[in-house]
């Protein structure tokens, strides 16, 4: 198994520092690598040039009979052993040696079958190549941390700017409509756009328009809704003095459904336009779905694992549970069991659950399944959805591994509140 990198190394900073550093150090070691070539070169070519003028004197001299001058000699100790050879083959050559502790620099030639040497001292070349080795080192190393600073403040600066385009991003993904990147490059059209400025002004372009097209639907569906409900009142109304009769009932069951889905039209745009109002108030939670139950005329179990107080907006949580309770009976099998463990709520049928795209991305709206029939109008779980994200609860929807769908909303647990303190008096209480 491999080893996983710590996160900060998926930072688009840090590997472009590291990619900063890689590069100034290869570029460093070339220039470094091809400096020292080049001094060391000159070096000791001139200190060659000087050890080979100076044997070619002491050639001279030795052909001459006069003295040889300081530095040379026949065959002089210390001479390395190659160079002699070379020598007594009747050549000439220089060569870098070690000589009494210091580095010196020997040129060697024939001489009547001996071998006739001088030398220079080659010290303050080595100590003047040192010295340009340590600069380079000293000044690579200041070169690649400026440059890398230098490299991380910029990329710091673009980073920066993707971080804050993918806040608002997800802001605007978790329905923040209203949030814009406003970078100043997309407002003046003289200033030259990058990147980032490019995928900002697109990002604010699309979340205007989304949000006009949202504003639009919302505006329809409320007018739509009150243009209805005048109408709708009256023909409900009409409908009451008909004459009894099969006729009748099912006029009168069908006005009744357009009445239902004119209130959830209502109230799914004023869940969109964020004007809810929360009530919070701290009840027990069993004898809350208890009565929920009771009021849905539907046959339901209720199990109460361990009950708690919440603190929350009553009706919008009754809503929230009758609608859970509604689709139930409607699009699953009995037996339905509501169960209550703490501040969590399940509802549970027995049929043959959710929808995959359901469960993957919630309920949408005017969308059933075709196993449905007319039955629902893919209203409920969304009015469910938006008022559970009003009151602060999260509801998600599963599939029982054993069958049957499952819809799970947690609450918010009320702080510790001790038997016989409620927030509503005549509320039921469990000793």
């Amino acid at each position: 198994m491999r080893p996983r990198l710590p996160a900060w190394t998926a930072l688009l900073t840090w590997k472009a520092a590291a990619f900063i550093a890689v590069m100034c150090c290869a570029l460093a070691a070339l220039l470094g690598a091809l400096v020292h070539v080049s001094v060391t070169h000159q070096t000791v070519s001139e200190a060659r040039e000087k050890a080979l003028t100076k044997l070619g004197d002491a050639t001279r001299a030795y052909e001459a009979g006069e003295p040889l001058p300081p530095g040379a000699g026949i065959d002089p100790d210390g001479l390395p052993g190659s160079l002699r050879d070379l020598a007594l083959r009747g050549k000439r050559g220089s060569l870098v040696s070690d000589h009494e502790g210091r580095p010196t620099m020997w040129a060697a030639g024939p001489a009547d079958g001996r071998a006739i040497a001088a030398e220079i001292d080659y010290t303050q070349s080595v100590r003047t190549i040192t010295g340009l080795d340590r600069a380079i080192v000293g000044s690579s190393i200041l070169a690649i941390g400026v440059t890398l600073i230098v490299g991380v403040f910029a990329v710091t600066r673009v980073t920066r700017r993707l971080h804050q385009t993918a806040g608002v991003a997800r802001r605007i993904s978790a329905g923040d409509l209203d949030a814009r990147v406003n970078d100043p490059r997309t407002k003046d059209p003289s200033r030259p756009q990058d990147e980032v400025a490019t995928v900002s002004g697109a990002l604010d372009a699309m979340a205007s328009t989304l949000q006009g097209k949202l504003q639009s639907e919302q505006r329809f569906t409320a007018d739509v809704a009150h243009e209805l409900r005048t109408p709708l009142t009256g023909l409900h109304a009409a409908a009451e003095l008909l004459p009894s009769g099969r006729p009748t009932q099912l006029v009168q069951d069908r006005v009744r459904a357009m009445r239902l889905l004119t209130e959830d039209l209502l109230e799914i745009s004023r869940l969109d336009a964020g004007n809810e109002k929360i009530s919070p108030d701290l009840f027990r939670l069993g004898p809350l779905a208890e009565r929920v139950v009771r009021g849905s005329g539907s046959p339901a179990e209720v199990r109460i694992v361990r009950d708690a107080f919440v603190e929350t907006d009553r009706r919008r949580l009754e809503r929230v549970l009758g609608n859970l309770l509604g689709n139930a009976h409607k699009h699953g099998l009995p037996p339905v069991v509501l169960t209550v463990d703490g501040p969590v709520v399940t509802v549970r049928d027995h049929g043959e659950g959710y929808p995959d795209y359901l469960v993957e991305h919630g309920p949408q709206r005017f969308r059933t399944e075709p196993r449905a029939g007319s039955k629902g109008h893919g209203l409920g779980l969304t009015i469910a959805v938006g008022q559970a994200g009003a009151i602060g609860a999260e509801l998600t929807f599963s599939n029982a591994p054993d069958g049957g769908a499952v819809a799970t909303l947690e609450l918010p647990e009320a702080p510790h509140v001790e038997d016989g303190e409620s927030g509503s008096p005549g509320d039921p209480h469990t000793d």
